[in-house]
């Protein structure tokens, strides 16, 4: 495997973590100030996050199905591009809901693709470490990008703020590009095909899927990724919110530094989670990763001064280190000898999807109704039964690895698996 490769891959995980920056906390800021009403604003977010749920498991097939995972890749960029030029340039009704579906399903769609070629450029056994390089590089792209959209935002235009991001998107491309084609046949990937330099490509036949949705592994895996992110979710916003009313003028300044924190941990802890999930297992890594989410609660409901919330966000950086390293790591420990990564993955997906879409609502409601101290602590509880959760039902996977069957060797044109 070639050096230039892996850097491009860290490259690329930076570029494209800085380009999808564009899609978050701007979008609302943009079209409030175009004059529209918070029903219309929630409209169209809620557009992009139903389209990334019902994307997810399609968006893994396809990927599992690509030979051409740069292509894939390369697509979903370009169609990220094209929803923030619309952002910039055409805030009507219409043309940002366009925007806001392409851009849910783009999101999926390269993320998975991403993963598939680091899977397919990485030793099983080297495969945590670089999934935490990775995430090192997405989170250090995170958050100068929106330390640098942020700036554009208050000192030119908010509008232009989706044109840089969008030109992000260009390099990006490059970087990918940058990622040999030789490379990705010569390497056995793990998501369902055997790839080898053409004449001689042959594909494995992965797993039916059926068979794979019978895997209690999967299934134990699919319900704690659910309940992390249903306690998780909510948990910031909540606390920004109790920080904007108390803070003042201070108020933009810690919900800044509340979000670049955790993406400074996440990108400090991300490689040695990743080594330490190797050495140690995943099980150990997991139950490390969401105790931390009940003790966040707990320190959020004993309430303070609106500054601490900078530090009670450190916690945030080691779960989001843990799970941003776990989740593809157990999703290819599981799909090892059997294909199907990427849809496996999608199916996680539409789990942390719900999770966190549940959270948010409940949570929000809950709220009105006993108060934001005692949710708190309601979400503290959840959080407690996520990590009951991964010690009762969570096996380990890392020992399971063993020799794929032998390929059954079939050319590319007749594979229609």
């Amino acid at each position: 495997m070639t050096s230039t490769s892996l850097g491009s891959l860290s490259l690329l995980n930076f570029l494209v973590a800085g380009m999808q920056t564009g899609f978050g906390a701007f979008v609302p800021v943009h079209l409030t100030k175009a004059g529209w009403d918070t029903g219309e604003i929630g409209l169209v977010l809620s557009a992009g996050t139903i389209a990334a749920i019902v994307a997810q498991v399609p968006a893994g097939m396809v990927v599992d199905n690509s030979s051409a995972k740069r292509s894939v890749a390369g697509v979903a960029i370009l169609a990220s591009i094209l929803a923030l030029l619309v952002l910039a340039a055409a805030p009507g009704f219409v043309p940002v809901l366009a925007a806001q579906a392409i851009a849910g399903v783009a999101g999926p769609l390269l993320s998975l693709a991403i993963a598939a070629i680091t899977l397919a450029l990485t030793q099983q056994e080297m495969l945590g470490e670089r999934l935490g390089q990775n995430a090192r590089y997405a989170a250090i792209g995170a958050a100068l990008g929106a330390g640098m959209l942020g700036l554009v935002g208050s000192f030119v235009s908010d509008s232009v703020v989706f044109y840089v991001a969008a030109g992000v998107g260009v390099p990006a491309l490059l970087a990918l590009f940058r990622i040999h084609r030789g490379d990705l046949l010569m390497a056995a990937t793990k998501t369902g095909h055997l790839a080898a330099p053409p004449p001689v490509a042959r594909r494995r036949r992965p797993v039916p899927k059926r068979r794979l949705l019978r895997d209690r592994r999967l299934h134990a895996f699919i319900a704690c990724a659910a309940a992390f992110h249903l306690c998780n979710a909510a948990l910031l916003p909540l606390a920004a919110g109790e920080a904007a009313r108390h803070a003042g003028h201070l108020a933009d300044v810690i919900t800044g530094a509340a979000t670049v924190v955790p993406q400074v941990l996440v990108a400090a802890l991300s490689p040695w989670v990743g080594r330490m999930a190797n050495r140690r297992g995943r099980r150990l890594m997991l139950l490390c990763g969401f105790a931390a989410l009940p003790a966040r609660a707990l320190l959020f409901a004993l309430g303070g001064p609106p500054e601490l919330l900078v530090v009670e966000q450190a916690l945030d950086g080691v779960s989001g280190a843990v799970f941003g390293v776990l989740l593809p790591l157990v999703v290819a420990d599981i799909t090892y000898s059997g294909g199907r990564f990427n849809f496996a993955l999608g199916i996680v997906g539409v789990a942390i999807s719900l999770g966190a879409a549940a959270s948010n609502a409940g949570a929000g409601a809950l709220a009105d109704a006993i108060g934001l101290h005692p949710t708190f602590v309601v979400l503290a509880g959840l959080g407690a039964g996520a990590v009951a959760l991964v010690w009762l039902v969570m096996p380990e996977t890392a020992h399971l690895h063993a020799p794929p069957p032998p390929p059954r060797a079939l050319p590319l044109a007749s594979d229609t698996a």
